[in-house]
């Protein structure tokens, strides 16, 4: 396998209307920019694991993802998973084709530029990049762990995210799709009762949601960055309904920090002793909520992330 031959994994956005037509202008530009590659294309979102641990083990050295922050997820854990000699000489990369594509925004590449984004690739520039980590143990008591490279979230803004996936297929557009899952933190003013260590700080109380952002977080850890070290945290009391309405301001005008029933905090780890029936969401996805106590900690700079 020649080091400079790209693996591909193309993921379809769910819902769109002719989904090869947005792969056709890809390949448009490969072609023009030159890039060898081979490449495969994902029917269903728990066939990503195993094409990209298919291309870890078939040599390639640079492997993109044509997807969103879900696909990119299960990219980063089967990385996770290969002995670190073999994930140290993988380049990961990626064209944003998701429903949500946080992370890519965070970099400032964007969907409809593709002819940039894949000259970004070419360059092959790369920043060594921090991952969350969640350890628990599943329904069987087995212990287990996952990563995430944009953000874990706890409670009502995991339920959001989840719906803000499903409404997009239809609304069309983030920026609109999210107005229905936003308006439920309005109908649904649902708070859990939750046990928290945070540094020296413990909170024990019901509270609406728990934001840990490797990432911006989808708005709710705007000042996170994922190579410092850090894990940033905001963790959403109750508010009033009239303070419901500031809080969309202030999230979609990234400010979200600044409203007085949201506590932000900066952390090596977070150790969660109870969370009563709250949904958990990883990088925008919904996991299988863990059985009792679990802790999320950052592991530095253990991906080579293509970049800007």
């Amino acid at each position: 396998m020649k080091d400079t031959k790209w693996g591909i994994v193309y993921c379809p956005k769910s819902g769109s209307f002719r989904p090869q037509k947005r792969w056709e202008k890809i390949e448009k530009i490969l072609k023009q920019y030159n890039v060898d590659y081979d490449f495969v294309q994902s029917e269903q979102s728990s066939s990503v694991d195993r094409l990209v641990t298919m291309l870890i083990n078939n040599g390639y050295k640079t492997i993109v993802i044509v997807g969103g922050d879900s696909a990119l997820n299960d990219a980063v854990n089967c990385l996770m998973m290969a002995d670190k000699p073999t994930r140290e000489g993988i380049k990961l990369g990626v064209i944003p084709n998701g429903k949500m594509n946080d992370f890519a925004h965070f970099w400032g590449i964007k969907e409809n530029d593709i002819e940039g984004t894949v000259g970004m690739l070419k360059k092959g520039r790369t920043r060594k990049i921090d991952l969350g980590c969640i350890h628990y143990a599943n329904s069987n008591g087995e212990k287990c762990h996952r990563y995430f490279h944009n953000s874990l979230n706890i409670g009502l803004v995991a339920s959001v995210m989840n719906m803000r996936r499903k409404t997009t297929g239809w609304m069309g557009v983030n920026t609109v799709s999210i107005i229905p899952a936003s308006l439920k933190m309005v109908f649904q003013r649902l708070e859990y009762k939750m046990h928290l260590k945070i540094n020296d700080d413990t909170i024990k109380r019901k509270i609406m949601s728990v934001s840990i952002g490797n990432a911006q977080g989808y708005g709710f850890t705007p000042n996170a960055v994922p190579y410092n070290g850090w894990l940033d945290v905001s963790v959403v009391y109750h508010p009033e309904v009239t303070q419901l309405f500031e809080g969309f301001y202030l999230l979609y005008s990234g400010k979200i920090l600044n409203h007085r029933d949201v506590h932000p905090y900066r952390t090596k780890a977070v150790e969660v002793l109870k969370a009563e029936r709250a949904s958990i969401g990883i990088d925008g996805r919904l996991m299988n909520t863990p059985v009792g106590p679990f802790r999320i900690e950052v592991e530095q700079e253990v991906v080579s992330f293509i970049i800007p």
